[in-house]
């Protein structure tokens, strides 16, 4: 979802951008299903899908990390700011505009004022929620001159100390802040927390890590179940107690996330794919669009929702799976008639 083509491509980056894409959607799908009684079957099978799609960003984060930060690629710094950061912008002003003309549109408010009202917001970086990703990820290609040295001259014994500061500072410390004896800290203390664009960059330097230095599989496996477990617990035991969805544990920047991420990733690269052309391919093909599926897969669910296609058709269990899919479908169709445009392939998808 990086919106960046690279020459050298990986099967297994490949693979972990392709399931992350499904899980983004599958992520914003179960947001209707949370609407449901809380601890009821809907809404326990809603968290359900909610948690095993949870941690795509981080991996699409990480994957930029384990194919921009390797030595042997080539990207200087006027690369990144004349070629890279310019198609990154272009594609976040193009999408950022279309979302506010959409929502104008069907809420029947278009008009001369809210349309420069609208214009003015996507200058202002105010944009569709779901596009914050390319907030960060432009702030991570900033940092790619820096991150790249350091990545390039480090030891391994130097990037675990590095890895160990950004999971306690960016990762421990925002999961445990909002609870006691946490809360009681005051301020320089409180100011150690990283903030969550900047702790972006060290999943970047994980990724790099996990590709150059692959864990085993057990811990693989070990962060995976531990990181499900954390989110889906922590999640269901804060909503029965507070009455309503607790999603601190969905957050990107907190353990569960981190280790769920971490363990996909780790057992992705270690896997050994199909000697399948065909199957190569379409984990490519799907790879490829999984840039354009991330900007317009929201389109779909508003309109699916305003022709009455919600979660709540069936039961929870069935319809999430169901709905993203057909989302997915559909946005492989918008990739299909854009990337064969020229201008519309290079500069939006």
């Amino acid at each position: 979802m990086q919106g960046i083509a690279v020459r050298e491509r990986s099967i297994e980056i490949d693979f972990i951008k392709a399931i992350s894409i499904i899980r983004v959607v599958l992520a914003h799908t179960c947001a209707g299903g949370y609407a449901h009684i809380i601890g009821s079957f809907n809404w326990t099978s809603a968290l359900f899908w909610g948690c095993i799609a949870r941690g795509s960003v981080p991996l699409f984060l990480m994957c930029s990390g384990a194919v921009l930060l390797m030595p042997g690629k080539n990207l200087p710094i006027k690369k990144i700011y004349i070629k890279y950061i310019p198609r990154l912008l272009a594609a976040l002003f193009f999408w950022a505009t279309a979302y506010k003309l959409f929502n104008l549109a069907i809420e029947n408010s278009l008009s001369p004022y809210t349309f420069i009202h609208a214009i003015k917001e996507v200058l202002l970086f105010n944009h569709e929620t779901h596009l914050y990703y390319m907030h960060i990820i432009i702030l991570v290609y900033g940092f790619l001159p820096i991150t790249r040295v350091f990545v390039k001259n480090a030891s391994k014994k130097e990037l675990i100390y590095f890895l160990a500061l950004w999971f306690v500072l960016g990762i421990a410390y925002p999961t445990v802040r909002v609870f006691w004896p946490f809360t009681l800290l005051r301020g320089i203390p409180v100011q150690w927390l990283m903030n969550m664009a900047y702790t972006s960059i060290g999943y970047c330097v994980l990724g790099y890590f996990l590709k150059t230095y692959p864990i085993k599989k057990g811990t693989g496996i070990c962060c995976l179940a531990a990181g499900l477990l954390i989110i889906f617990f922590g999640t269901y035991i804060f909503s029965i107690k507070t009455g309503e969805l607790y999603e601190h544990f969905f957050e990107g920047m907190t353990v569960g996330v981190c280790l769920l991420a971490t363990g996909i990733f780790s057992l992705s690269i270690r896997s050994e794919f199909s000697k399948s052309l065909k199957l190569r391919q379409a984990i490519t093909y799907f790879s490829k669009a999984s840039f354009c599926i991330y900007l317009v897969h929201i389109f779909f669910i508003k309109l699916f929702s305003l022709r009455g296609i919600t979660v709540f058709l069936l039961p929870s269990l069935i319809s999430i799976p169901l709905i993203a899919l057909l989302n997915i479908i559909c946005c492989l169709i918008v990739y299909l008639i854009l990337s064969h445009v020229p201008v519309l392939r290079k500069w939006i998808v």
